[in-house]
């Protein structure tokens, strides 16, 4: 093997080449802009144009349909070095020699006969035997590439900070193919790094340390204070291996920084000079544009007991008896006039202990729920920290329009992106709690704030789980003020295709955890909301887009955390996340991912979307009317065509099997009878696609939903799917039949907040950026916001015509007093969930054993599931006695618009009677029957009633 270096050393500066500048022509750049993400720097508000350099008037052409060396060439990276001694390309064997150019100065251009203005060509050996598996198991999306040998005499530490490319030539000497490269593999070979990053504080200095193995030149601007525009100091920091650093005065603690880096972007193509925050910032300035000095340990970032807080935490013995609450901060009190103003919509309004939304969180707490889910509070895009920057809309006159009009949505559209609200999926920095719901978004008053919203949830009972958005950020490239990472290492925090373009299935600007240095950002993250922060849980957005290995190591480093090193007990941790599988993950693309099936046997759970598309019908991405078990399949159609009655009824049977292995926590193993008799387990019940509806290990693994954030409410999605005859009161109690269910299933349970209110949002299916008005929550129980407009037509127009004529419908809006019920019922259930252990039986091994269904088979009564679940006797042989109350009980969930009745001889003889609480309650309920000498049950329509046996 040999290698052709230029005799000047590539350390050194170079002369400038005789190049052509030129402006790429807005039809190239459209086309390049649809073959990478890398756009989003030029849609960022600037006004810098694009320079390529060129060598020659060769045509631009897609070099997917013919590889062959042409000016954009350069902007592809198709090549990828894996190792220090492989470089892997997909190119076809027979071709002549291949060469690897850099340039320090990024001076690199595509000529006829090759590639010019490098400072060092080295010739490269294609292999025989392909690449290492130790390779296909980092990047098994390129398996089939072809490897070719890089000497192992090469400064790799100098190459990678300058542009690269890959060229090679044909038989005739000729250029058959260019390309960039993709350098992650490399930098995780050289540079993977554990020691300290960010700020870090000393008794007499504070360190600064950036992780940036590419970068030609990094400086630190200080500032004294958030907007002053002249720096108080700039300072060099100086690199080992990769990690830049600098030691300044403690007196910097309070001061303001940015960096500003020196570095190749793949993007422009060009030597840029990046001003970026830290990312491992753990303050910002209210604009976002400097990382504020902040040692989280300082006392004076505490609120007072803080630091006892773990002793005051509620008490959590297994994670089976978690039950979680979803809210988003705003919804909770930006409409509430209980919270003073200066409160409203921000974290302290959870420390409003007289508030009508804390009071709604005391009785969820004192009937059983465990854990409020916040979507994000970590600093995100689209919304000004600032409040005196956001736009508002007049509420008298949105007050003004018919409930179907279009006219609420046109005006809340209208100042969508200068409002107050988002929901807060587009990540900038993971580790700094958001701005906007501070009272002053300048310097620490967001740390102390948010620290007292956990304290004060904590003290009501509440845990609290933080929702992370690990999978993507919303900005990438060198000048977007949003854009961290890829400022600082560009090309290696965000995950890239086979032409070097940004993966984007996320939505925009996927991150790729498979790559050593940004699992460690996630590692170190969660650390840090889980230790400063007193974090009890982490939701995992899109988990399946971030790899299993990176999921196994979050869970085993919070369970290490202890009371008596880090202040929280870490083993009481709980997380879970979305496990879809799909985009360039699926299948294990990019390696084994945490995915549904992938997570069997981790103790992580994941939401379980067979149960949810099995109670309300079809699923969020199909037909709006598709009736489902508890909105009226078979029972009560309503007119959308599902083909003939035998096919409707089979589709009734098929849900009620998704249902009940659901409510068995969606165990892969857990035997039941399905539909025609057969003893199936769970993972031999099968999708419409036919894969598995079971695929957990242990009811820890599954979280079982109907409702959340994403897609219509619960009573909307019901209202929508519903015939339009039936009463309002019908589709109240079809609203607390499905909470119900996921109420009482084993497993996680997981609610929407709002949803035990019959929350509306007008059928909004996705209300994400449709601000306060459709997103309002009402804890005076006065109104579910129904009929506050058509919902934004982004989202929604397609489904108008469904929409409208239910809005306009006045019988369709709930009065109070079907909230008052819906309330009431709710927390009923929650009681009854925690009134028995059984229904958080701990391990399914006691789920298979101890649940078991009726009414299963051909001969089944359509509408009706029938679980029990057996407890054994103390001192008796066979099963352990878990519940000194109850020792069996029966649930019955009758979705039919008439009363049923179900005899069974096996419940024969039994001494049930109805739950205490149903008994109780002001619920047709009530009026449930059981009668031992025949085992006949009769349950009202659209009920779930509860009869337990005491001991």
């Amino acid at each position: 093997m040999s290698a052709l270096l230029s005799s000047t050393p590539f350390s050194a500066i170079f002369a400038p080449s005789e190049l052509i500048r030129f402006l790429l022509p807005t039809q190239s750049r459209l086309q390049l802009s649809s073959l990478t993400r890398y756009r989003s720097g030029f849609k960022s508000g600037t006004s810098r144009s694009l320079n390529l350099r060129c060598c020659s008037t060769m045509p631009l052409q897609d070099q997917s349909e013919n590889p062959i060396c042409s000016q954009d060439s350069l902007f592809y990276s198709r090549a990828f070095w894996v190792t220090k001694s492989i470089i892997a390309w997909n190119v076809r064997a027979g071709e002549g020699e291949c060469y690897l150019y850099a340039s320090r100065k990024a001076g690199l251009c595509v000529a006829d006969d090759g590639i010019q203005g490098h400072d060092v060509k080295i010739k490269l050996e294609r292999t025989n035997y392909g690449l290492p598996q130790q390779v296909i198991e980092k990047f098994p999306h390129i398996r089939d590439y072809a490897a070719f040998e890089v000497p192992a005499t090469l400064d790799f530490q100098s190459l990678v900070k300058g542009q690269l490319a890959v060229g090679i030539f044909n038989s005739y000497g000729k250029c058959a193919s260019a390309t960039g490269l993709q350098l992650p593999g490399i930098l995780d070979e050289l540079f993977s790094y554990t020691g300290p990053l960010g700020a870090v504080f000393a008794t007499e200095a504070v360190s600064l340390y950036l992780w940036a193995p590419t970068a030609q030149a990094v400086q630190a601007l200080i500032y004294k204070s958030p907007s002053e525009a002249d720096q108080v100091e700039i300072v060099q920091l100086k690199e080992l291996d990769g990690v830049w650093s600098a030691k300044g005065p403690r007196h910097w603690e309070g001061c303001y920084y940015v960096y500003e880096v020196s570095v190749y972007h793949p993007s422009t193509l060009r030597i840029e000079k990046c001003v970026s925050n830290d990312p491992y910032a753990r303050g910002l300035s209210a604009d976002g544009k400097r990382t504020l000095l902040v040692n989280l340990d300082s006392d004076d970032l505490k609120p007072e007991g803080w630091d006892n807080l773990q002793d005051e935490k509620p008490n959590l013995l297994s994670f089976s008896d978690v039950s979680i609450y979803e809210l988003h901060v705003r919804d909770f009190s930006a409409n509430d006039p209980t919270v003073p103003h200066e409160f409203q919509g921000g974290y302290l309004a959870f420390t409003s202990q007289d508030s009508a939304g804390v009071q709604h969180l005391k009785k969820l707490s004192s009937a059983g729920i465990t854990h409020v889910h916040l979507l994000p509070t970590y600093q995100f895009a689209g919304v000004e920290d600032e409040k005196h920057k956001w736009k508002y809309t007049d509420i008298e006159k949105l007050n003004s329009f018919p409930p179907d009009s279009e006219e609420q949505q046109a005006l809340i559209t209208a100042i969508q992106d200068e409002d107050g609200y988002n929901w807060g999926y587009n990540p900038v920095l993971w580790g700094v709690p958001k701005g906007s719901y501070a009272s002053n978004a300048n310097g620490p008053c967001r740390i102390i704030e948010f620290r007292k919203m956990v304290q004060a949830l904590n003290r009501i009972g509440l845990r609290v789980v933080l929702d992370v958005v690990y999978n993507h950020l919303h900005a990438s490239g060198p000048f977007s003020d949003f854009s961290v990472l890829d400022k600082i290492v560009p090309g290696y925090f965000l995950r890239r295709n086979a032409d070097g373009g940004i993966e984007n299935s996320t939505c925009v600007n996927n991150t790729a955890s498979e790559h050593f240095m940004v699992e460690r950002l996630i590692l170190d993250d969660l650390k840090c909301w889980a230790v400063h922060y007193k974090i009890d849980g982490f939701r995992f957005d899109l988990m399946g887009h971030i790899m299993k290995r990176t999921m196994l190591k979050a869970k085993s480093l919070l369970n290490s955390l202890s009371t008596e090193k880090n202040g929280v007990d870490g083993s009481s941790i709980y997380i879970y996340g979305e496990g879809w599988d799909f985009g360039e993950v699926a299948k294990n693309g990019r390696g084994i991912n945490a995915s549904q099936f992938n997570l069997f046997g981790a103790g992580i759970g994941s939401f379980n979307d067979r149960i949810r598309d099995a109670l309300l019908g079809g699923s969020p991405f199909g037909h709006p009317l598709h009736q489902g078990f508890v909105t009226g399949l078979y029972l009560e159609p309503n007119g959308h065509d599902l083909g003939d009655k035998a096919n409707v009824e089979h589709m009734l049977t098929v849900s009620k099997d998704h249902i009940q292995v659901g409510m068995a926590a969606n165990l892969k193993d857990f035997v039941l009878m399905n539909w025609d008799g057969q003893e199936v387990k769970g993972s031999e019940v099968l999708m419409h696609d036919g894969k598995p509806v079971g695929y957990a290990s242990s009811p820890v693994e599954t979280v079982n939903y109907v409702s959340a954030h994403d897609n219509e409410t619960l009573f909307d999605i019901i209202s929508l799917k519903t015939p339009k005859d039936i009463s309002v009161e019908e589709r109240c109690r079809m609203n607390h039949l499905a909470t119900s269910i996921i109420a009482l299933s084993q497993g996680i349970p997981f609610f929407h907040a709002g949803d035990e209110m019959l929350r509306s949002k007008s059928i909004d299916r996705d209300s994400y950026n449709s601000g306060d008005w459709f997103n309002r929550l009402d804890f005076s129980y006065n109104s579910n916001n129904w009929g506050v407009g058509l919902p934004p037509k982004e989202k929604n127009e397609r489904n108008w015509p469904l929409i409208k004529p239910r809005l306009a419908d006045p019988s369709y809006k709930p009065q109070k007093s079907h909230i008052l019920a819906a309330v009431e019922n709710f927390l009923n259930l929650m009681q009854i969930r925690y009134s028995s252990p059984l229904f958080r039986l701990k391990t399914a091994n006691a789920i298979q054993v101890r649940v078991r269904f009726h009414n299963t088979g051909p001969s089944w009564i359509p509408g009706l599931i029938v679980m029990s679940i057996e407890d054994g006797h103390q001192g008796v042989p066979g099963l352990s006695q878990l519940d000194p109350i109850y020792s069996y009980i029966v649930v019955i969930i009758n979705a039919c618009p008439t009363d049923v009745s179900f005899a069974n001889l096996a419940l024969r003889a039994r001494s049930l009677q109805l739950h205490p609480v149903q008994m109780n309650s002001t619920d047709v309920v009530k009026n449930s029957t059981y009668d031992a000498s025949s085992g006949c049950f009769n349950v009202p329509a659209r009920t779930t009633s509860v009869f337990v046996e005491p001991r």
